[in-house]
């Protein structure tokens, strides 16, 4: 079972953000929770947003597609898309396997936080 990072924090709806204190004007990036991979099943394709593309908090961006279902991605935090793992695009699957390393979805430069949770705090509802 793969261990929730603990200098993350967390969306209700199972995305992390890979810091602890976020600021306007950081830089971080965004993947969804080994949680939510698991619920989804194999992981067959992602649909991330374009590097430019201004993403708002709680606010849906993408889609991840599995061999069960397909499920939209929110955006933990406001801001510009700055990169986009393009890996993600040949081998969806890493998601699954990775989740908080080379399955990362996205990176955004901050210009809002939204509500987010510790790792406590999102495994207490989750795990």
């Amino acid at each position: 079972m793969t261990a929730l990072p603990t200098d993350h924090l967390y969306s209700e709806e199972h995305e992390w953000v890979n810091s602890t204190d976020i600021k306007p004007g950081d830089s971080v990036r965004v993947g969804i929770t080994h949680i939510a991979a698991d619920a989804l099943g194999e992981i067959v394709f992602a649909e991330l947003p374009e590097v430019g593309t201004e993403i708002e908090a709680g606010e849906p961006f993408g889609e991840v597609e599995s061999t069960k279902s397909v499920s939209d991605i929110y955006a933990p935090v406001s801001g510009e898309v700055t990169a986009v793992n393009e890996e993600i695009a040949d081998n969806a699957g890493i998601i699954n396997e990775d989740p908080y390393g080379a399955g990362w979805l996205y990176e955004v430069t901050v210009t809002e936080v939204g509500e987010l949770m510790d790792h406590e705090a999102y495994a207490a509802d989750n795990v």
